[in-house]
């Protein structure tokens, strides 16, 4: 648990260690013993693996997350495009030598987490699994009920600087606040909610498109 002192308090635990095996069930029974995907999983529930390396990859570095559900995870609606969608492409981008200092973006009503994010920098290129982008994002909404937000191009890191994200994700939930960060691997389905939904959240996100990161 942080030891900092924060006005908002904390309201989750966490399983702790980096690099680590960890295991949970939200009822007693539900995990699978000896294995990871039998034919008929306890209580009726769908197994799926969440994986960010390759089958290929050396036991030792397997980054996977094998997750039991009352429903799959391919129940959903029919995907439709969106106005405004965070990509990370700098073909638009105006590149000059000059020193710059952006003013803080405004908070615009009515923006959820999907379309609050504005790349400002980037490097290499997602489809080659190589570089970065970084963004500002200001939000002054929740993301709607039922709706989660999916990246397939790299992982995020996400740096408060003020308004705390209480982020749902697909291993649970994790309250951010500013002096803290947060990483969301790549192909994890979150939801960002505003903490109480008073405050507007503001901060930073650093996109990694290569391998992952690690304290």
């Amino acid at each position: 648990m942080p030891v900092s002192q924060f006005p908002i308090p904390e309201k989750y635990h966490y399983l702790h260690g980096l690099g680590s095996n960890h295991e949970t069930e939200a009822k007693q029974g539900a995990l699978p013993i000896g294995q990871n995907s039998p034919q008929k999983a306890p209580f009726g529930l769908y197994a799926e693996k969440i994986s960010g390396t390759a089958f290929t990859a050396p036991r030792a570095q397997n980054r996977q997350a094998w997750v039991y559900r009352v429903l799959p995870s391919c129940t959903h609606t029919k995907f439709s495009p969106m106005d405004a969608v965070p990509v990370s492409s700098h073909n638009d981008l105006c590149l000059t030598p000059n020193q710059l200092r952006w003013d803080p973006f405004d908070v615009t009503k009515g923006t959820s987490w999907v379309s609050a994010l504005r790349q400002v920098a980037g490097a290499g290129d997602p489809a080659l699994k190589t570089g970065v982008a970084y963004y500002i994002y200001a939000a002054d909404e929740s993301m709607p009920p039922r709706t989660a937000f999916y990246n397939a191009d790299g992982e995020f890191l996400i740096v408060p600087q003020s308004g705390a994200l209480d982020i749902e994700t697909e291993m649970g939930h994790i309250l951010v606040r500013p002096n803290e960060i947060c990483v969301i691997p790549r192909g994890l389905r979150y939801r960002v909610n505003l903490y109480d939904n008073i405050e507007p959240i503001r901060g930073y996100v650093l996109e990694l498109f290569q391998g992952h990161f690690e304290l």
